[in-house]
């Protein structure tokens, strides 16, 4: 079978571009960081309620504890995501080039910029 498979217009790539993937990687970070802070909540919810007896307060605040750590897990992810594929994107348009030297560069700009506000 020699033809294409999707109908494509007329000059279009048959791959998306890092700026198309950008908004998959943004969101499934944001995604995957309310996903692992509500389960590291719920520990640490757990954890520190172990003395009380189960009740409206100790479920309340098990659950504050996961929407929490849900919400700041997903801002952090995010945030993240959102400057990778934003210097990402930068790169690719300045170099006019698609290759492993934008990643690179990209995820060392992120790793460079997360880390000069003096976080662990």
């Amino acid at each position: 079978q020699d033809t294409d498979e999707f109908i494509l217009p007329t000059g279009a790539n048959k791959t998306r571009g890092r700026f198309e993937l950008a908004f998959f990687t943004i969101g499934g970070c944001c995604m995957t960081g309310a996903a692992f802070g509500a389960l590291n909540g719920l520990r640490l919810g757990l954890k520190e309620t172990q003395n009380m007896a189960w009740s409206k307060p100790r479920n309340v605040q098990i659950l504050n504890m996961v929407t929490r750590q849900g919400a700041l897990w997903a801002n952090t992810l995010g945030s993240l995501a959102l400057l990778y594929s934003a210097f990402g994107v930068i790169i690719e348009k300045t170099r006019g080039a698609e290759d492993d030297l934008n990643t690179i560069a990209a995820g060392t700009l992120t790793g460079m910029l997360y880390k000069s506000t003096g976080r662990i």
